[in-house]
């Protein structure tokens, strides 16, 4: 994935809203964030971070969808128990995730296995990729996609 390259479209299962189709935003822009599993302390502040400022990001047109392998109804769960405000899509079989390059060889205390790269794009309004971020770090994080969503 590059930017400037059309983001590669997808329709997904998600809480409460039944399913999303990338392409039905074209009129927003979009935050992708794909993040490794839900209730773990890194997704969890993330989840929450995007929550929080979900006001500014809908003030500039911004739909926020978060993407990883867990079922609906654990995302239903993830949701309740944190209050969250942002949409979550169940990617179970992996598709999406490949699609974006999200789906990598990771390594932890020596042992290797594949995972989710926690990553975002931003998406413009004309569905091309308009930002990426790689190995996401989550402090100071959401608050960097809001600036580059401002900028645009």
């Amino acid at each position: 994935m590059e930017i400037g390259q059309i983001a590669p479209d997808f329709t997904l299962p998600t809480d409460g809203e039944g399913e999303i189709t990338l392409s039905n935003l074209h009129t927003n822009m979009v935050v992708l964030f794909f993040y490794p599993k839900d209730m773990t302390p890194g997704c969890t502040t993330e989840a929450i971070g995007f929550s929080t400022l979900k006001k500014d990001f809908d003030a500039l047109g911004v739909k926020i969808i978060g993407i990883s392998k867990d079922s609906v109804a654990r995302h239903d769960k993830f949701i309740a128990k944190h209050d969250l405000k942002i949409t979550l899509a169940a990617d179970e079989e992996g598709k999406v995730c490949e699609a974006y390059g999200v789906w990598v060889l990771k390594k932890l205390y020596g042992r290797e296995y594949m995972g989710i790269e926690r990553s975002t794009f931003l998406i413009g309004t004309d569905g091309k990729i308009a930002q990426i971020w790689r190995k996401v770090r989550v402090k100071g994080h959401v608050e960097a996609v809001l600036e580059a969503a401002q900028s645009i």
